[in-house]
């Protein structure tokens, strides 16, 4: 296949970004299900996410050293045949679901990392709100439909949902194979010899507070979808609301993905932290509503529900503020660094379940997710305030005379 001789465009990585979002989403709600089912337990599903979470924090880590190794190409395609493995044993059903999860997760690490360093290689910093906001859009269809349906999918056949997500994958791995993305930048310069252990990158991140706090914003964002994902279904299931309920709830948070342009419109008449701010209250209120209002389980739904708005709105911006932070230099090890987040959230949030629901319901677990918020609205008040708005509106800013 002779591939075009053309740069990528925001376009192309969002219908790559999007694609993925229906491979993600297809198995969203399918996954906590299909392991309650099998193990009786939510202490154990969350042990089970925990050692996952483990492994896939590790995959993301060690991405750097690969791609000194290996085209970052080749990675890349890697990861799409680990979304394929996945839906081939996910289909099996039963406790195999356990090993399709780590496949699928080790997948969502190594093709992260991937394509947040294309687009810093290929992305100019000015587009970056344009592209997260056009990749979320382009993604609403596979969150919205992909739990719903995928849950649905569920009670016609268990390989059903895995069958869906396997063919998106498949299309995932032709267009990263068709879109002109080379080898990385970073990686055509590194022809000499290795410059520092894999993990050194993580010293030089710490060494930078901008990071640090760019990097706890999006751990405690991820940590509220966690929960939310994770437990909102199971919760249902023992309030007896129908184990469907997690599968539409997560299409209906998902919805808020169609806000995304306005939310950015939002945000440019503001600044990237006012946003992360308001991202970080509102979420952090209504789930410890949720909390509150667990007696009556339908309260509680629609309440987290709510609450995912302001999540939404930290899906567009999070992020903004670390990659905004990025030397050029450092654009494979940071980015490495950066989607650790992921991973973090994935073991920390289980790792808290875990012990919560050793003495206390699982409705406590949505209190634990917005106090969590909460900490994240007083993390991004050391954020600079005029992150995220144009030079010139800051020169007139400080020009402008005090009254």
């Amino acid at each position: 296949m002779n591939i075009p001789d053309r740069n990528p465009t925001v376009e192309d990585f969002a219908r790559i970004g999007g694609l993925e979002a229906l491979v993600r989403g297809g198995t969203l709600s399918v996954y906590p299900l299909v392991l309650y089912r099998a193990w009786g337990s939510a202490a154990v599903v969350s042990q089970i996410y925990f050692v996952v979470g483990v492994v896939s924090l590790l995959t993301a880590l060690m991405v750097p050293a690969l791609a000194r190794r290996y085209p970052r190409r080749w990675i890349y395609l890697f990861a799409c045949g680990l979304y394929i493995a996945g839906a081939v044993v996910g289909a099996f059903g039963g406790m195999l679901v356990t090993a399709a999860l780590l496949f699928s997760v080790m997948a969502a690490a190594l093709s992260f990392v991937c394509f947040n360093s294309y687009v810093l290689d290929h992305i100019d910093k000015s587009e970056f709100s344009k592209l997260e906001t056009l990749r979320l859009f382009y993604g609403g269809v596979g969150w919205v439909a992909g739990p719903a349906l995928g849950v649905w999918l569920l009670s016609v056949s268990t390989w059903a949902p895995f069958a869906l997500v396997g063919a998106a994958a498949g299309v995932i791995l032709w267009l990263v194979w068709a879109t002109p993305l080379g080898d990385g930048k970073s990686i055509a310069k590194a022809q000499g010899p290795i410059r520092s252990h894999p993990l050194a990158h993580v010293k030089r991140f710490f060494a930078q507070p901008r990071m640090v706090t760019g990097w706890l914003i999006p751990v405690i964002r991820s940590c509220g979808w966690w929960f939310y994902f994770v437990y909102v279904g199971i919760f249902a299931l023992e309030n007896g609301l129908g184990d469907k309920v997690g599968g539409v709830a997560s299409s209906v948070a998902n919805m808020g993905l169609f806000l995304a342009p306005l939310m950015l419109r939002w945000m440019r008449q503001r600044s990237v932290r006012t946003a992360v701010r308001a991202g970080c209250l509102g979420g952090g209120l209504f789930f410890i509503a949720g909390t509150l209002l667990s007696t009556w389980p339908w309260a509680t739904v629609t309440t987290l529900v709510l609450g995912t708005v302001f999540l939404v709105l930290l899906d567009t911006c999070a992020g903004l503020p670390f990659l905004m932070a990025v030397k050029p230099s450092e654009r494979t090890e940071m980015s490495a660094v950066y989607s650790s987040f992921r991973d973090a959230s994935g073991i920390v949030s289980p790792g808290i379940a875990w012990v919560v629901l050793q003495f206390a319901p699982i409705a406590s677990l949505f209190a634990v997710a917005g106090l969590a918020l909460l900490a994240a609205w007083l993390v991004a008040g050391h954020l600079h305030p005029d992150l995220g708005v144009p030079g010139a509106e800051r020169v007139r800013g400080r020009a402008a005379p005090k009254p």
